[in-house]
């Protein structure tokens, strides 16, 4: 437990800190060389549509980023019977008495709270995702994998660039990373040159980790399931797709795809209301 409460405050500072350093190489490094063409208008400029496309992608996945740590789920442990006699600390271990509480429910040690349709912890976060961020967080891990492509792509011209090499042929990013690391011991190869090919290989793995758990959480939504009533084997109702799609994203779908918006509101709360 208390690994992974280090790993809870660990893992959202590092996020941020890959953000910073990605920021900073994009805006000061790459962007500047690689997207010069001074036959262009300043307004039509390449080095002036890369950036707004860069600055589109980080503002969305750091906007959604934030509401998914604003927006924790509900804790339910003061609005629901646990049963007579049973305590919040009973559903650590999965006890509950039949009707005491609402379908996917879960108590969550790291947060010490009881969350609607939770469906993991998420440590990146350092908070649940449950119904009330979880568009925030599909959008979140979609503009993520955005802009480390993005950064992808334009880390790899700089580098063709800067060490005079081409990647047309596939196995050239597959052979660049042991080709540097003996580069850079024998002293051809600058530091800062290996530290932008070591955060090439970074985007990549980060990139393609966020859409494929982008990807999977969609099929899920599709289902109507949650990654937690999955690992216990919780069978839910069939509904068609589309109310799936729309419990989770609302009305206002569109609008999230473009800008960081609040998720829907919960339909526990809903009924609460009413």
């Amino acid at each position: 437990m208390l690994v992974l409460r280090l790993l809870n405050v660990v893992a959202p500072a590092y996020f941020l800190c890959i953000s910073l350093v990605t920021f900073v190489l994009q805006i000061f490094v790459f962007i500047p060389s690689m997207f010069r063409d001074p036959s262009t208008t300043p307004l039509f400029s390449p080095a002036l549509l890369h950036g707004a496309l860069f600055l589109f992608l980080s503002a969305n996945a750091l906007g959604n980023y934030v509401l998914v740590i604003q927006n924790s789920p509900e804790d339910l442990g003061k609005d629901l019977n646990l049963g007579k006699g049973a305590e919040v600390a009973d559903w650590l271990d999965g006890s509950r008495s039949p009707g005491s509480a609402l379908p996917s429910t879960h108590f969550c040690r790291l947060c010490a709270r009881v969350t609607q349709r939770h469906d993991h912890h998420c440590f990146f976060t350092g908070n649940c995702i449950g119904s009330r961020n979880m568009r925030n967080f599909i959008m979140f891990c979609l503009y993520t994998s955005l802009a480390c492509l993005d950064s992808l792509v334009a880390g790899m011209a700089y580098i063709s660039a800067t060490l005079s090499m081409s990647f047309a042929d596939p196995l050239a990013f597959l052979t660049l990373l042991p080709h540097s690391i003996s580069q850079f011991f024998s002293g051809a190869l600058l530091s800062s040159e290996m530290f932008v090919i070591l955060m090439l290989y970074l985007w990549l793995g980060i990139g393609l980790a966020c859409a494929g758990f982008c990807c999977h959480q969609l099929l899920l939504i599709l289902r109507g399931q949650t990654r937690y009533q999955v690992r216990k084997g919780v069978v839910v109702r069939a509904r068609p797709w589309r109310e799936n799609l729309q419990e989770v994203f609302g009305k206002r779908w569109l609008l999230g795809l473009l800008i960081p918006v609040q998720n829907v509101e919960s339909s526990y709360r809903r009924q609460k209301e009413k």
